[in-house]
C-alpha cells in the first residue's frame, strides 16, 4: 500500500522532517544500551531432583551441571547473593547436583565459579556467569548454565556464514512484522509516529506479565503472545481515539503531532521502567535450546518458528491489503483521502483499522525480539531506528516495502558481521540504507512523484 499526496513538496517535506527527527533517534539509540547486562544468562526449570536423603526447601534455586558429553562434573563451586549478601554456596556432588534454599521469594543472582570447573570444561559463553533468577513462593527453581565450546568455535567458515543468513533472516522477519504498522499509519494519515518502539515494547511486556511473570497466571508464551496482541490493539484504539484522533480533527501540524509522538515515547518507556524494571529478563519458555540442522543453516528450534509464523503474517498483510474490502478501502485512503470519503468510506473507521492493525503486529514484533533476545523496558526504541530504516529502504508508505526493507536490513546487520565486529553491524545497515537512497530517494517499492 501506498500514499500518493496531491502536493509532492508537501511529501518532500514530510520526508525532509523524517529523516531528520532518524538522525536524532540515530544518535540517541547509538548512545542507549541495546545489549543489556552481560551478567543476564540463561535460565530454565530442571527437572532435577535433591541429593539423597534431602528435603526440598520452601524455596531454593538449584540445578545439575554437566559437561558436553552430559556427564556430571564434581565439585563445581556455586554462589547465591541478593543484591551486596551472600546468601548460600553449594559444591556439585558425583551427580553434578546442587542446591541452595532461599529466605524468601524473590530475585537473586546465581554465580557460578569457572575456575572449579573441571575435565578441560568451560562456560558456553564465558561473559555469562552470572544468572539472575525469579524465585516465587514455594518454588525450586531450576538454572542452566551451559557447557561446551563457544558456539562459533570450530564452525567451518561457510556453516557460520549461513547460520548468519539465517539469523539475519529471523531479525529482518521480526523487523517486517514490526515495521508495517509505522508504514501503514504513514501510508493513511501522512504521520510518522515516533513511539512505535514503544508499542513494540508494550506486546513483549504483556506478553511476559502473563507467562513469565512470579505469582502472575503463568500461561504458555503461544497463548500470550496472542493475549499481546489483543492488548496491543487496544492500545492503538486508545492512541487514536483519545489523542491523536483529536488532535488530527484540530487540524494540528503534522510536526505538532511528530512532537507530541516523541513526548508519548519518553512516557511510555519511563512508565515501562518504573514498572518493569531496568534488568533485562528472559521468557521463563524456550529460553535454552539446541541448534536443529535444516539444510545449510543451525539455528535454535524458536528460530525457525518465530521465521515461520512472520512469513505467514506478512502473507496474511499481504492477501487482507489486496483481497479484502477493508485493505481496498486502506489503499484507497492512502492514495487519496478526500477522494475516498467522497466515494463513501468512512475514513475515520479506516485510520482507527489501520491503528488497531498496526499495533497489534507490533506487540507480536515485540514478542518475538523478547523470545530472541530478553525482555527490556527500551527493547522497542533501541529497534526504532532500524524500524525506520526498513520502511524508508523499502518505501515509504507501502506495507511490502516494508517488508522488503526489513528482510534487507536484518540480513544485512547479521551477515555483516561475518567480517567486520558486531558492534558496527548497525553502521552496515545504515550505510546500505544511503546508498540505496541515494540510487532510488523513494525506497526499493515506492513511487516517484514530480515536485511541483
Amino acid at each position: 500500500m501506498q500514499a500518493r499526496p496531491r502536493d509532492g513538496g508537501h511529501r518532500l517535506r514530510l520526508a525532509r522532517l523524517g529523516l531528520l527527527a532518524l538522525a536524532l533517534v540515530a544518535s540517541a539509540s547509538l548512545g542507549a544500551r541495546t545489549d543489556a547486562d552481560a551478567q543476564e544468562g540463561d535460565t530454565g526449570t530442571t527437572t532435577t531432583a535433591p541429593t539423597s536423603g534431602q528435603q526440598p526447601a520452601a524455596e531454593s534455586i538449584r540445578g545439575r551441571i554437566r559437561d558436553e558429553d552430559r556427564r556430571p562434573i564434581e565439585g563445581v563451586e556455586l554462589a547465591v547473593r541478593r543484591g551486596n549478601r551472600t546468601i548460600g554456596e553449594a559444591t556439585t556432588d558425583g551427580e553434578g547436583v546442587w542446591e541452595v534454599p532461599v529466605p524468601s521469594p524473590g530475585t537473586y543472582q546465581v554465580t557460578i565459579d569457572t575456575d572449579s570447573l573441571s575435565r578441560g570444561a568451560e562456560l558456553r559463553d564465558p561473559d555469562r556467569a552470572t544468572i539472575d533468577v525469579d524465585v516465587g513462593p514455594e518454588q525450586n527453581k531450576g538454572v542452566i548454565f551451559p557447557i561446551g565450546e563457544p558456539r562459533t568455535s570450530g564452525v567451518q567458515a561457510g556453516s557460520r556464514f549461513f547460520n548468519l543468513v539465517g539469523q539475519g533472516i529471523r531479525v529482518g522477519a521480526v523487523l517486517a512484522v514490526a515495521s508495517i504498522g509505522l508504514s501503514l499509519i504513514y501510508g493513511v494519515t501522512g504521520f510518522v509516529n515516533f513511539s512505535h518502539g514503544e508499542l513494540v515494547t508494550w506486546g513483549a511486556l504483556i506478553a511476559f506479565y502473563f507467562s513469565a511473570t512470579v505469582g502472575g497466571p503463568e500461561i504458555p508464551l503461544p497463548l500470550a503472545t496472542v493475549l499481546a496482541m489483543l492488548f496491543g490493539g487496544v492500545l492503538g484504539f486508545a492512541l487514536e481515539r483519545g489523542l491523536f484522533g483529536p488532535l488530527r480533527h484540530r487540524r494540528s501540524g503534522n510536526v505538532s503531532l511528530i512532537v507530541v509522538s516523541i513526548g508519548l515515547g519518553l512516557l511510555l518507556r519511563n512508565v515501562f521502567q518504573i514498572v518493569f524494571g531496568e534488568r533485562p529478563r528472559p521468557y521463563s519458555d524456550y529460553t535454552v535450546q539446541e541448534n536443529v540442522e535444516i539444510g545449510p543453516f543451525a539455528l535454535p528450534p524458536k528460530d525457525f518458528v518465530i521465521i515461520g509464523v512472520s512469513i505467514v503474517v506478512l502473507i496474511g498483510v499481504g492477501l487482507l491489503l489486496q483481497r479484502s474490502r477493508i485493505g481496498t478501502a486502506m489503499r484507497a485512503v492512502a492514495d487519496d483521502r478526500d477522494l475516498a470519503a467522497a466515494s463513501g468510506i468512512n475514513v475515520d473507521r479506516i485510520i482507527l483499522a489501520v491503528w488497531i492493525m498496526g499495533a497489534g503486529l507490533a506487540a507480536l514484533g515485540g514478542v518475538f525480539q523478547g523470545i530472541s533476545d530478553r525482555v527490556i523496558f527500551d527493547m522497542g526504541f533501541a529497534l526504532l531506528l532500524l524500524m525506520f530504516a526498513a520502511v524508508i529502504l523499502g518505501g515509504l508508505g507501502t506495507a511490502y516495502g516494508a517488508m522488503v526493507g526489513g528482510l534487507l536490513i536484518g540480513v544485512v546487520t547479521e551477515v555483516s558481521t561475518y567480517w567486520i565486529e558486531s558492534k558496527y553491524k548497525l553502521a552496515a545497515a545504515l550505510a546500505v540504507l544511503i546508498l540505496v537512497v541515494l540510487v532510488r530517494p523513494q525506497g526499493i517499492l515506492g513511487r516517484a512523484e514530480r515536485v511541483g
